[in-house]
């Protein structure tokens, strides 16, 4: 049972990476466009995060000041 598990997983991951590589009509795959937005993506997080860090620093601390 283990054997058969295994070639199945295996065989899944060999799908997926073989979709995600193909190439389209115009020579791009969906990991060349991951690759492309993986940097937007980032700064996205990195204000998230600060803006949660904002949130979560005035509701803990009642004596809070907001210096500009």
């Amino acid at each position: 049972m283990g054997l058969l598990k295994t070639a199945l997983i295996g065989a899944a991951v060999y799908g997926a990476i073989k979709y995600i590589t193909k190439k389209d009509a115009y020579g791009r795959s969906i990991a060349d466009d991951i690759r492309d937005k993986a940097p937007e993506w980032m700064d996205k997080a990195k204000n998230f995060k600060k803006d949660m860090q904002g949130k979560y620093r005035e509701f803990t601390d009642e004596y809070y000041e907001v210096k500009p």
